[in-house]
């Protein structure tokens, strides 16, 4: 038996690192085990071929929290700040937008744009004023609760009788109607349903789009930075930040369960049959996998178990990555438009197609891709003249009617080298290596259930007050001691530590240690 720790964290992620660090910073004794042999969770940088090195699944940051930044006093290394997306043409016209400015389109359209952008960039603002706060309990009587509850209409108020009737209008709604009345262009449409659909088993006509747009407007009013050194080193600042405070962090650490007697947590026990002491667990892994898994259905309420069973948390989003001798042509493209990010969504409708499929299970056949150069900004990872290219590919359902052997795998490597020839004809004279990460992948190397990154879907019943469940949507789990701190509870994914941050403080103001 080890020492007794006053918290122990389940998974070194982003969220789990800074729950740590926080709880560590107001005196407490912390262990944070990690399965993997590297800190960070599904936001780590890795060599994927000999010399070139990658953000392995997270490879752009959009919502990492000031208030964190400001708590534990981080210093980000940003490389490129504000990116570009630019939306690809065949043909070279293509369409930029950033930070509410567009260029490409009509004057119409450009008019219709800045309305848009400022109008989501306000209901945007609504949501990230509770990013940072437990969500009320619905249906309670706690006055904290209620006051929430209370201040949510009031801000929703007082945006005015118009803002107030079109929010309301908007946000179970789908992205592609909206999309459709307001412009023309449909590299425009092709690239804000992208912005809505990606990491998600959506398309453009689901409801819920415009809340998964809004979310991600809520974390960076559509600003989008690339770390130094990816994703990797902002997780290294964080585990160096927790150690510095004092928190314990093994690697190599696989929990198996979590221990309980008498309905409260007294600890847990690791795969290689090591046990910790603590009477306080927060588990940075995801919902289901914690819950039905970690601590089994045999130390829950069959109610719970059933909400839990049936969080919807099938990811439907590919990585892939490639090493290149060289930078590809693409047609009327400048050196600068290599650090940008780069979209392959011709149209919503295009969008639409390519979700298909994955309802039935099948991959895409043309898939829509987010394309980034990160070795354009950032020469430390490919040697030098060489470069790495990082795609995310919609769509790749978890559950493949045919299972993702080699034959399913390479059909889908195909079909995303087959939609980048389209923009880029040299590319198969540029591919030194590659390497695909479909969801069953990211679900065996970063131990996500389903392997979607958000670690569940981003939809109303899924969202604030009810995430993960209805009723345990405030950090703490149904047995005494246990809480979640991962993207399965509120706010919910990307690379925020909101969440982290959030369950730290319940913790705290709860007393329990």
């Amino acid at each position: 038996m080890t020492d007794k720790y006053d918290a122990i964290i389940i998974g070194a992620g982003h969220n789990g690192l800074v729950c740590s660090a926080i709880l560590a910073k107001k005196g407490k004794k912390v262990l944070v085990l990690e399965a993997n042999e590297q800190t960070g969770g599904a936001a780590v940088s890795r060599e994927f071929h000999d010399g070139f090195s990658v953000s392995a699944c997270a490879h752009l940051l959009y919502q990492f929290q000031p208030e964190v930044i400001k708590e534990l006093n981080l210093q980000l290394d940003i490389v490129k700040d504000n990116l570009e997306t630019i939306v690809l043409a065949e043909d070279g016209s293509h369409i930029k937008y950033s930070d509410g400015k567009i260029s490409g389109v009509s004057d119409e359209d450009e008019k219709s744009f800045n309305k848009f952008h400022k109008r989501m960039t306000k209901f945007g603002a609504l949501l990230k004023t509770y990013l940072n706060k437990r969500p009320a309990r619905l249906g309670t009587k706690n006055s904290k609760d209620l006051l929430m509850l209370g201040k949510l209409g009031f801000d929703i108020r007082r945006m005015g009788k118009t803002e107030m009737r079109e929010f309301l209008r908007l946000i179970g709604m789908n992205i592609h109607d909206e999309l459709e009345e307001r412009f023309e262009s449909p590299l425009l449409k092709g690239g804000l349903s992208t912005d809505a659909i990606m990491g998600t088993h959506l398309g453009p006509r689901s409801p819920n789009t415009i809340l998964t747009y809004l979310y991600r407007m809520a974390g960076c009013e559509g600003k989008i930075s690339l770390p130094k050194g990816g994703m990797g080193n902002l997780s290294n600042m964080l585990t160096e930040t927790a150690k510095n405070l004092g928190v314990e962090i093994k690697t190599n650490s696989e929990v198996k369960k979590v221990l309980i007697n008498e309905g409260s947590v007294t600890g847990v026990e690791s795969k290689n049959g090591d046990i910790y002491s603590s009477s306080v667990v927060i588990s940075n892994a995801d919902p289901k996998k914690t819950m039905m898994h970690l601590v089994g259905p045999k130390n829950l309420e069959i109610r719970f178990t059933h909400r839990i069973d049936n969080f919807r948390m099938k990811g439907n989003a590919a990585k892939m990555h490639f090493a290149l001798n060289k930078l590809p042509k693409i047609n009327e493209f400048m050196d600068s438009d290599f650090e940008q990010r780069l979209l392959i969504a011709p149209s919503e409708h295009y969008v639409e197609k390519a979700f298909n499929p994955a309802k039935y299970g099948e991959s895409s056949p043309k898939p829509v891709l987010e394309v980034t150069f990160p070795s354009a900004s950032d020469n430390s990872l490919a040697p030098d003249g060489k470069h790495v290219m990082s795609v995310i590919a919609q769509y790749a359902p978890y559950n493949m009617k045919s299972g993702w052997n080699e034959e399913a795998r390479d059909e889908f490597i195909a079909a995303i080298k087959s939609v980048l020839r389209l923009h880029m004809k040299d590319i198969d004279d540029c591919i030194l290596g590659e390497e695909l990460l479909t969801p069953l992948d990211i679900e065996r190397e970063f131990h996500i259930t389903g392997g979607h990154w958000h670690h569940g879907e981003f939809t109303l019943d899924q969202f604030m007050f009810v995430r993960p469940v209805a009723g345990f949507s405030q950090y703490e789990m149904p047995i005494d001691g246990l809480y979640l701190c991962g993207a399965g509870t509120h706010p919910g994914g990307g690379i925020s530590g909101a969440c982290g941050r959030n369950a730290a403080h319940v913790i705290l103001e709860k007393g329990k240690i």
